[in-house]
């Protein structure tokens, strides 16, 4: 899923939510759905996306980097002291 197809489905999903046709949680459902496939269908020339895999504090988290080791770098400015993790491409 590129970006503007994840736009345009959390734009509809809202739309559907504003219009009565959607509570607010399947509304956050949904919109968390499409977040979730496009961080892990995400690719670009230069970056793609890496999940942490560890302790809690980074256990889950996903970014945008260019490489393994920017990726926990990215992942260190996120949490709070010094956890162990590592770090895989998500898919």
């Amino acid at each position: 899923m590129d970006r503007i197809a994840a736009l345009r489905n959390i734009e509809d999903v809202l739309s559907e939510f504003e219009a009565g046709e959607r509570d607010l949680r399947s509304t956050e459902q949904r919109v968390l759905a499409v977040l979730r496939t496009y961080a892990t269908e995400f690719e670009a020339e230069d970056l793609a996306a890496y999940r942490a895999r560890g302790d809690d504090a980074a256990d889950g988290l996903v970014v945008a980097a260019e490489s393994p080791d920017h990726a926990r770098e990215r992942i260190l400015d996120l949490v709070d002291g010094d956890p162990e993790f590592t770090v895989e491409r998500a898919r």
